[in-house]
């Protein structure tokens, strides 16, 4: 079964691939790795929350966070496929080697693991054995337009 079909069948859909928010690209293909950009949990080009992830009042919940985490993997695949149309789309990947997941954490909050167990998740839910990879989660005090996660993967391709 393909990826593409994985997704159907876990009643999820290939968002178009996020378009560049400054001066970068968002995948770039070297041999037989591709390198994504950090990708945001952006959903119909918009951030469905912003803030710190932590356990205080007002702060984004960790099982919110590891929701957008899934979110961002999945528009990371969005990337992937799109950099390899001609080539297979996702059905080219061999296997996912590297994910980096990074989380607006407020003062005191080590859950990020957790977090990032999102997008972990989601990978090997799509791609099977294939998904597993190796990873970093960190904790950094602000991402981009405010998002509470971004995700950055490393796919070796056929």
């Amino acid at each position: 079964m393909g990826a593409l079909d994985r997704l159907a069948e876990l009643g999820l859909q290939l968002p178009p691939a996020p378009q560049p928010v400054a001066s970068y690209v968002t995948a770039v293909r070297t041999g037989d790795l591709v390198f994504t950009s950090g990708q945001l949990p952006l959903v119909d080009g918009a951030l469905p929350a912003t803030g710190l992830v932590g356990e205080r009042e007002g702060d984004v919940s960790p099982a919110t966070a590891q929701d957008l985490a899934r979110t961002a993997a999945l528009n990371g695949l969005a990337v992937v496929d799109a950099a390899l149309r001609g080539s297979g789309g996702l059905d080219a990947v061999v296997r996912v080697v590297k994910v980096t997941g990074f989380v607006a954490s407020a003062p005191g909050f080590t859950g990020q693991p957790g977090v990032v167990n999102g997008a972990s998740d989601l990978l090997v839910e799509v791609l099977g054995e294939a998904g597993r990879h190796a990873r970093s989660a960190v904790g950094v005090a602000e991402l981009p337009l405010g998002s509470p996660v971004e995700v950055e993967l490393v796919v070796e391709v056929a």
